[in-house]
């Protein structure tokens, strides 16, 4: 089991699991078997019973390679377009809860997931697979080439951190922030406040969520809050996150 220690945009180190080879070519498996089923439906839809096939036959040879190529296009571009759409995974990955992540904690982009797709001719299509096998378990990252390329990875969703144990919030894109003083906190500051709200929360320890809001909205330099305090200390968080974030 090869463990990738992510370092995110907060400088917040994050564990992750990566995939095994065994889950990355079930992945890889389902893919297929989507690819070769839309080939099937393609061929019967489009050239059976709009009689594509009886127009092809006047062609000359590069032209009907030319029609097929163009209706065969999703097929051929599958990995990249769903990696793009899904984040990182396509079906496959997906129903094995893998997906693709940087390496440096930064989120994949477009431009990295079309290297992956550019070296799977070289990975994943020729040689049945082989480099892609012997790059991955030869890894210290269990990266291919296209990854090594990418600077990206596959890990696994099954024993992903829960975003508790670190200062990271999940924030809606719609996310609006209350107080811009927050940056006046650091990651030290915020992950001290996340353990101490966390705790104090838990136990209903409402006295020390009071020293805690009026400690904050003392660095802050708040003269008034919304909510109550365990809702303006969320806010905080929330707020700590957008801000360091967009930074």
């Amino acid at each position: 089991m090869v463990e990738l220690q992510i370092n995110t945009t907060q400088n917040v180190k994050i564990i992750f699991t990566a995939a095994s080879v065994g889950e990355r070519i079930l992945a890889y498996g389902i893919d297929w078997l989507i690819k070769i089923a839309y080939a099937i439906v393609t061929y019967l839809v489009i050239f059976k019973v709009f009689g594509i096939d009886s127009v092809l036959n006047g062609m000359d040879d590069w032209s009907r390679i030319a029609v097929m190529l163009l209706f065969y296009l999703p097929a051929i571009f599958y990995t990249l377009i769903f990696e793009a759409i899904l984040d990182g995974q396509t079906p496959g990955k997906r129903v094995l809860k893998i997906k693709v992540v940087k390496i440096d904690g930064y989120q994949a982009s477009l431009a990295d997931f079309v290297m992956r797709w550019f070296f799977r001719i070289i990975d994943v299509n020729t040689n049945m697979g082989i480099v892609a096998l012997v790059s991955i378990i030869s890894s210290s990252k269990s990266q291919r080439l296209g990854d090594m390329g990418a600077g990206t990875s596959v890990i696994t969703l099954r024993n992903k951190i829960n975003m508790s144990h670190t200062i990271l919030e999940d924030l809606e894109s719609t996310y609006v922030p209350t107080y811009p003083s927050v940056i006046n906190l650091s990651d030290n500051d915020m992950r001290i406040i996340k353990d101490t709200f966390i705790v104090a929360k838990k136990s209903k320890d409402y006295e020390t969520l009071i020293k805690l809001r009026t400690k904050i909205m003392s660095v802050m330099d708040i003269k008034e809050k919304q909510g109550s305090d365990m809702e303006f200390i969320d806010t905080v968080l929330k707020d700590y996150n957008y801000y360091t974030q967009n930074m």
